[in-house]
This record gives structure tokens, C-alpha cells and sequence, in this order.
């Protein structure tokens, strides 16, 4: 299985599972994950979610083996390219949190999808980069989540240059919100969404829905739809 599920009580832990491959992204785990996360996030019983890969990294990004057939045919080079903007689109529609435990190298794609989550503890030794522009491509969008967590200096120094950070400089940064040593990484991940299953769901929800909303709305519009919200609070407190 390209993509493992395990259930820890209200914790549903995702891993990328082709260690072989350093668990890049072809299509079929793409098109999994993606499957998962929405399901994930329909189920009752699911209140947090980590994701985490397997073996020495957390995504090297796209598989680009599979990126060589795509040259030939247009058709299926959008379709892999929507694909990926779905997924990297998901984390934000969902309800759900999400606390990405950043194991080891995470590159490109794998990058966008670490930083995706809502959360993120990365291994004291892992790094992290967009090293697309080297290879001649444009890393075009995780673009667009790395530019609304950094400011613009930092943001195009990463997708410019393609020189990857360590995990001091990602947490100076504010990419990620804990360094741990690698053995610690998951236990870190797994607090923290154990922290946040703990907190009422309906109140969760509206807070991880309001928090992406006000993202890109100007300030009086952030404010009445935060008004909107607060009228409904009493609705979701605990008794």
C-alpha cells in the first residue's frame, strides 16, 4: 500500500509509504491521499489528522519518472497538474486539522506538502526546499501557500534559488511550529493533534474555517465575517 492509515483514538495517522522512492508523489498516491484526507475529514470519529512519510524522508516531491511520460501527452499532463492543485488546496477546505510531522527531507512538491498542514514538527536534521528553478521548471504551486507563510524576501529567496534550509532556519521563519530529534518527531506530532482532538470539534471547525477565510479578506470584511462567527458560538460551546 502506497498510502498507510492507522487510527491512535480520535488521531488518524497517514503515512506516505514509498520509502524506496523517498515517497515521492506519482499518481496513485497523489490521487489516495487525496481520497483519504476527504474522507478523513467526513468522519465523525476523526478529529486530527497526521501525516508523516515513511523511512529516512517525508516527500522528495513529484515522481519524476512518471513526470517524463506526462511530456508526451497534454491531456494528461493537466489532469496530473490539477490533481495536484487539488490536493494541496484540500488541507485549507478542511475542517479537520492537520499536523504534518516532517520526518526527514521534504523537496518541491514535498515541501508544499509539509508546510500544507495546519501544524508542523520537522526532525532536527531534515531539510527543506524548492529546488525546482535548478532543474529548469518553476515551482508553481506550492508557490502559492509558501507565499501567504512567509514574507515576500523569504518566499522568493526559496522558490529562486532552490537552496534548501535547515530546520532552525524553517522555524525562524515560522514554516513549522517545533523542531524535535527525529525519534521524537512523531511523539511531537501526535501531542499536538491529541491537543487539539481534545478541544470541542464544532468549535474547532469554525475556528480552522474562519482562520483560512480571513487569510485573504480585507480587514472590515475579516471583521463582520469573525462577527458572523461569534453570533454562532453559543450554538457549539460545550454544555
Amino acid at each position: 500500500m502506497n498510502l498507510l492509515i492507522e487510527n491512535r483514538g480520535k488521531v488518524r495517522v497517514m503515512t506516505l509509504n514509498r520509502p524506496e522512492k523517498r515517497n515521492a508523489l506519482d499518481t496513485a498516491l497523489t490521487q489516495e491521499l487525496l481520497k483519504q484526507l476527504r474522507v478523513a475529514d467526513a468522519e465523525d470519529g476523526v478529529d486530527a489528522i497526521v501525516l508523516t512519510g515513511a523511512g529516512q524522508a517525508f516527500c522528495a516531491g513529484a515522481d519524476l519518472a512518471e513526470f517524463k511520460d506526462l511530456a508526451d501527452s497534454t491531456a494528461a499532463a493537466e489532469a496530473r497538474a490539477e490533481l495536484t492543485m487539488q490536493l494541496h488546496l484540500i488541507f485549507s477546505k478542511m475542517t479537520t486539522p492537520v499536523v504534518t510531522a516532517i520526518n526527514g527531507a521534504a523537496m518541491g512538491g514535498g515541501a508544499g506538502l509539509a508546510l500544507a498542514g495546519d501544524l508542523a514538527v520537522m526532525g532536527e536534521h531534515a531539510k527543506l526546499g524548492y529546488p525546482e528553478a535548478k532543474h529548469g521548471i518553476v515551482a508553481a504551486i506550492v508557490m502559492a501557500n509558501l507565499a501567504r507563510q512567509v514574507g515576500p524576501k523569504a518566499a522568493f529567496e526559496l522558490v529562486s534559488l532552490g537552496e534548501p534550509i535547515d530546520a532552525g532556519r524553517a522555524l525562524a521563519l515560522g514554516l513549522v511550529n517545533r523542531v524535535e530529534p527525529e525519534e521524537r518527531v512523531m511523539e511531537e506530532a501526535l501531542y499536538l493533534a491529541e491537543k487539539i482532538a481534545a478541544v470541542s470539534k464544532p468549535a474547532m471547525a469554525h475556528t480552522k474555517s474562519l482562520f483560512y477565510e480571513v487569510l485573504d479578506l480585507p480587514l472590515e470584511e475579516a471583521l463582520q465575517r469573525a462577527r458572523d462567527v461569534n453570533r454562532k458560538m453559543r450554538g457549539f460551546r460545550k454544555p
